[in-house]
């Protein structure tokens, strides 16, 4: 997976060995809400996204055309941000960015060339799973018997998704697919879980922009050089047809679903709590799967029953005590 933070200045970091984690807010605010629903839209339109760029270029080129253009996107604020920022917090930026970033872009390609986009954003919301696991080994956060209960459902459902619900036909990109590239997406989740916990409890304080663009520094650097020195992505471009509709859409997905979407990711953790911030999974798996519908890919009971079993898990961890 309380009164609204004061306009933080530009950033001022305290030193490691302070706290830097706020106090659980005790009302969620109603601009919090928004941020929600806006992310979960963003991010259940992300799946098919990736499906239309998987048509002309690669899982690798597809993960680092991501990251670079979203990282270029924000470039100017990393940089406004950069001289300010103390060593301190580098590392947790770094590492950040890695596990809730860079990594995942290439799991969840690689994933959807053999996983219908709709069951990859049903597994999404393994991401509220790993979040409080996370939140449980390493930041302190309870984990009652009802929270493990929650834990548990969702990894049942996670199996019922790949074990009986199959790929989601032909209309893969690659046509028939292989059901376990679902655990790709099972690790990227659990990144995801590193990160919200990371942003959440060491990057405190840090302007949601400042922390999106500096960690995308980071990490662009690597992928930018990748992408150009280590792929066909130019050769392509010049070469291939519909390679310039593809490379659009994941302009788009970097656009919305990285560089937009992480800002309000960042803002809405800082609003509220990690646990939260998570339950943006709640809407995207229908999102996700409405626009797998509407591309051709097949929807089974077994899918709507995993789904239905993940959800509740979250809805048992959010609400366990």
């Amino acid at each position: 997976m309380p009164s609204t933070n004061p306009p933080a200045p530009a950033v001022t970091i305290a030193p490691e060995a302070a706290p830097v984690a706020s106090p659980p807010p005790h009302r969620t605010p109603a601009s919090a809400w928004v941020l929600l629903f806006t992310l979960a839209t963003i991010w259940g339109t992300s799946f098919i996204l990736m499906k239309k760029g998987l048509v002309v270029f690669s899982a690798m080129e597809l993960g680092a055309t991501r990251v670079t253009v979203a990282a270029l996107l924000l470039l100017p604020f990393a940089l406004k941000h950069l001289p300010q920022l103390e060593r301190g917090r580098v590392k947790w930026l770094v590492l950040s960015g890695v596990v809730g970033t860079l990594i995942p872009a290439f799991l969840f390609a690689y994933a959807e060339t053999k996983l219908a986009s709709g069951l990859a954003g049903v597994l999404n919301a393994l991401t509220a799973v790993f979040t409080l696991l996370v939140g449980a080994l390493f930041f302190g956060q309870k984990l009652t018997p009802l929270r493990v209960l929650g834990i548990v459902l969702g990894l049942v459902g996670t199996v019922v998704l790949m074990l009986l619900g199959g790929s989601g036909g032909a209309a893969t990109p690659s046509g028939e697919g292989n059901a376990w590239y679902g655990l790709y997406i099972v690790l990227a989740t659990a990144g995801y879980g590193v990160s919200v916990n990371v942003i959440k409890n060491r990057l405190h304080g840090i302007p949601p922009l400042a922390v999106t663009g500096l960690l995308l520094l980071y990490i662009g650097v690597p992928a930018v050089l990748y992408l150009l020195l280590g792929t066909g992505f130019l050769y392509k471009l010049q070469h291939v047809p519909g390679a310039w509709t593809a490379f659009g859409y994941i302009t788009l997905l970097a656009t919305m679903s990285t560089a937009v979407a992480m800002v309000l990711f960042n803002k809405l953790i800082q609003q509220s709590t990690a646990l939260f911030a998570a339950s943006n999974t709640y809407i995207v798996p229908i999102m996700a799967l409405a626009w797998g519908v509407l591309d051709g890919e097949a929807f089974n009971l077994w899918h709507l029953l995993g789904m239905v079993i993940i959800l509740i898990s979250v809805a048992i961890i959010h609400r366990a005590r």
